[in-house]
């Protein structure tokens, strides 16, 4: 198993048919139309987990804005799932990050209780709570993990 940046259309279309037939996106409604015009969206890196040649997952980082170290989305194909490529996945997005800023940030809906216990024992802590963020009754769960704050952080300290 690889993790590399997206190639071509044909991979963000096997993203967007994953993204769109999994939680949290199924109870939000998302579509695949609209999974697909997220993934393309260039404020993001996409980087895909491939296996035997197929992609079995993706996670999707933003590097600029308010939460510089974002990991905006990650998703793990239902065949793949309980073996361990979410944690990679979320690994290979922390050591991109901390090359950078000495956070990572992400939210997780408050109904996705299994993704937010992996988080928790990646290390990531509840920073804030978004309520009607998405979806009316619905809570976001802003989550980060850190190693220091910004004004300590500088070109000696980077991984």
């Amino acid at each position: 198993m690889e993790i590399r940046p997206l190639a071509g259309n044909a991979e963000a279309e096997r993203c967007a048919a994953m993204m769109s037939a999994t939680d949290p996106w199924l109870t939000y409604g998302r579509k695949y139309d609209a999974c697909l015009k997220a993934l393309l969206d260039q404020t993001s890196e996409l980087f895909v987990a491939v296996d035997d040649g197929a992609v079995i997952g993706f996670i999707a980082i933003v590097m600029r804005g308010a939460l510089v170290g974002y990991i905006r989305m990650i998703c793990v194909d239902a065949s793949a799932r309980g073996k361990g490529l979410g944690s990679q996945l979320v690994a290979f997005a922390e050591e991109r990050i901390f090359r950078e800023t000495p956070n990572v940030f992400l939210f997780v809906s408050e109904f996705n209780t299994r993704a937010r216990a992996l988080y928790e024992r990646l290390g990531y802590e509840k920073v804030a709570e978004m309520r009607d963020y998405i979806a009316r009754g619905i809570a976001e769960i802003l989550m980060r993990k850190t190693r220091g704050p910004l004004a300590e952080f500088s070109s000696s300290s980077r991984a």
